[in-house]
């Protein structure tokens, strides 16, 4: 199943599938994705925040909360797993991505991305509508699917064993250390042996997901073999993601993310880090 749907074919289904907002910014973009989907979005839709359902206990950013407070939150936002989901947000294709990933590695089987997000949804002229949702609660039963998440430990033995390809999401200035990080008190680098394939790569002008033969192309001169095991970071998880969605569509749906990324590795005493292309 392709992991994105188009705006046609969502438009032809409002109402009948459950509609989720997962827009998100960075700290320097200075924007607000509650206060945006307040005041326009996809009719229907549900605003799932990736730094609210989270996990509070660390200071890492959008770290996966446990499946139970998971499962509050997804039941509050009345996300049934019986639902088809279609998860969108405001750039093209960033956060929702993330949220995306997030669905699924709390065992929502049924999630989908927009394709070119709302940026496209608004370009074809298509109706949107302001204020808060007020969604149905539903109960949730609580699930994790370990299979499509790494913590550090886990990434330390990969590097140690070579059982999968690290793929960095991030900038190549950022990936060989020559831009700082964006957020304070991090090293600048990468892990030994990681390939980079920032994530703007996998994205067409128009803010869509490229065409399999267009992925096939860009995931194979980053260097990676798309037959052997694939686990994607980034900066925070988010743009991991949106390799982990492209991959997606190639046929890689079990693609695992770093879930800590660079927020977490770079800011450990520890961990290897090194610089260069």
């Amino acid at each position: 199943m392709d992991p994105v749907v188009s705006t046609a074919w969502l438009a032809d289904r409002l109402g009948e599938v459950r509609v989720v907002d997962g827009s998100w910014h960075m700290p320097a973009e200075a924007r607000d994705g509650r206060a945006e989907y307040l005041q326009r979005h996809i009719p229907g839709a549900v605003f799932f925040d990736i730094d609210h359902v989270a996990d509070h206990d660390t200071d890492l950013p959008h770290m996966l909360p446990t499946p139970e407070a998971f499962a509050q939150a997804a039941g509050e936002l009345g996300l049934s797993r019986d639902a088809d989901i279609v998860v969108y947000d405001v750039h093209g294709i960033r956060s929702a991505a993330r949220v995306w990933w997030t669905l699924r590695a709390m065992g929502y089987a049924n999630v989908r991305v927009l394709d070119g997000g709302l940026r496209k949804w608004l370009a074809e002229g298509r109706p949107v509508e302001a204020g808060d949702a007020a969604p149905s609660p539903v109960v949730v039963a609580p699930r994790f699917d370990p299979d499509l998440v790494r913590s550090a430990a886990d990434v330390n033995a990969i590097l140690q064993s070579g059982s999968a390809q690290m793929l960095d999401a991030r900038s190549a200035a950022r990936f060989r250390g020559d831009a700082p990080e964006p957020r304070a008190g991090l090293r600048s680098g990468h892990m030994p042996g990681a390939a980079n394939l920032p994530w703007e790569q996998v994205i067409a002008e128009d803010g869509t997901l490229r065409p399999a033969a267009g992925l096939k192309s860009v995931f194979e001169q980053a260097g990676i073999d798309l037959a052997k095991p694939i686990v994607t970071t980034c900066g925070s998880g988010v743009t991991a993601s949106v390799l982990a969605l492209a991959l997606a569509r190639l046929g890689r749906d079990r693609t695992a993310v770093y879930d800590g990324s660079w927020s977490e590795w770079g800011g450990l005493a520890d961990t290897p880090v090194v610089t260069g292309a």
